[in-house]
Order: C-alpha cells, then sequence, then structure tokens
C-alpha cells in the first residue's frame, strides 16, 4: 500500500535549484565570496586586492613609497581592452619594506576602497589553466 505516492500513482515534483528556489522566495541567490587568502611576506613582492579599477601605476608608487622603497608596480589588465581587473603587484626593495607595507596599507581606504595587501604568491602556487 502506498501512501505517500497519491493513491499508487506517482506524484511528480519538480526539483528546483537552490538559485531558482531563492528567486522563487524574493532572494538574491547568494554566490560564494572570493576573499583572497592572506599570504605570508617572504618575498618583497606584494599582491594589492579590491583595487579601485581608476587606480594607475603611479598611484600605486606614490601610496607605496611612502612605507618603503618601491622598485615596481604593476595594475592588471584585460589585455583585450587594457581596463584594470582590480589588483595589482607591487615589488619592494626589501622584505622589511613589503612587511611594512602590509603592516600599513592593508585595509586602508585608497581612492574609495580597502586595500588588501599581502605576500604575493610564488610561481610555483599557481595553477596551470
Amino acid at each position: 500500500m502506498d501512501l505517500f505516492t497519491g493513491g499508487g500513482k506517482p506524484v511528480a515534483r519538480p526539483v528546483q535549484q537552490p538559485q531558482a528556489q531563492a528567486r522563487v522566495n524574493g532572494l538574491q541567490p547568494s554566490r560564494p565570496s572570493h576573499k583572497p587568502e592572506a599570504v605570508e611576506v617572504t618575498t618583497p613582492r606584494l599582491y594589492v586586492g579590491n583595487l579601485s579599477f581608476d587606480a594607475t601605476e603611479s598611484d600605486l608608487f606614490e601610496l607605496f613609497n611612502g612605507v618603503g622603497a618601491v622598485q615596481n608596480a604593476e595594475v592588471v589588465t584585460y589585455r583585450h581592452n587594457q581596463r584594470s581587473k582590480g589588483f595589482a603587484f607591487v615589488q619592494m626593495n626589501t622584505v622589511d619594506e613589503a612587511k611594512r607595507a602590509v603592516e600599513e596599507l592593508h585595509d586602508k581606504e585608497f581612492l574609495g576602497r580597502k586595500l588588501v595587501v599581502s605576500g604575493a604568491k610564488s610561481s610555483e602556487h599557481h595553477s596551470v589553466d
């Protein structure tokens, strides 16, 4: 005897994906947030995230030169239109200057956004696409 199938006939119920169910309930589907992991500073190369799309390499030179000597600053851009991806790499002269830059500039507001400043991952951490 099938008590749960409606008199012996299977009851078809559409399976809703969580995002579709959230829209039905009037909620926005949640995206997994991608927070950069804090990377220990072991080299003078720094990752700078949550960067304003208007920030230039000279803006970064000026900001980081207030902490120590900057060798290089590179805003990462899309190849096809040269627009910023919202992050950059800054090369300081020494590891100590890089550590000081993280202490002083991480979470500091710059051009309307709170910066994420940490050690840059070495090339062996990068996955091959």
